[in-house]
């Protein structure tokens, strides 16, 4: 397997088109149709850009060693979510949420743990 077919399972993966994909890493979309088909080679940088927007390990998308992803640790993934939730139009369910959840005291996040505790016991 070659980069040209790496650069195309990112992209499958991710559910996103050749314009879409190349907006992200900032080309154009049949500039994205040539990578993929062996007609145009990434640059570094490209290279570079493609790893950082979509948390690609560089040696994979290089030689194909390793894992496809890096790994995030628990607070990318939650920062990954917050910053996913401020995409969201001002009155979605997920930001008014998150908003109620910022207000709480630590007493009422107390009273919010045991009663998933006691969800969790009830599940298992």
């Amino acid at each position: 397997m070659e980069i040209k077919d790496r650069i195309k399972i990112i992209r499958k993966e991710k559910q996103i088109t050749q314009v879409e994909f190349g907006k992200i890493i900032g080309v154009k979309g049949n500039t994205v149709t040539n990578y993929e088909t062996g007609l145009r080679i990434p640059t570094d940088a490209v290279i570079k850009s493609i790893c950082r927007e979509f948390n690609v390990n560089e040696t994979w998308l290089r030689t194909g060693e390793g894992e496809m992803f890096i790994a995030k640790t628990r607070n990318q993934q939650l920062a990954d979510f917050v910053n996913d939730v401020m995409e969201d139009v001002n009155d979605s369910f997920r930001k008014r949420f998150l908003e109620a959840l910022s207000k709480l005291s630590v007493d009422e996040w107390k009273v919010i743990e045991k009663i998933t505790d006691e969800l969790a016991k009830k599940e298992s």
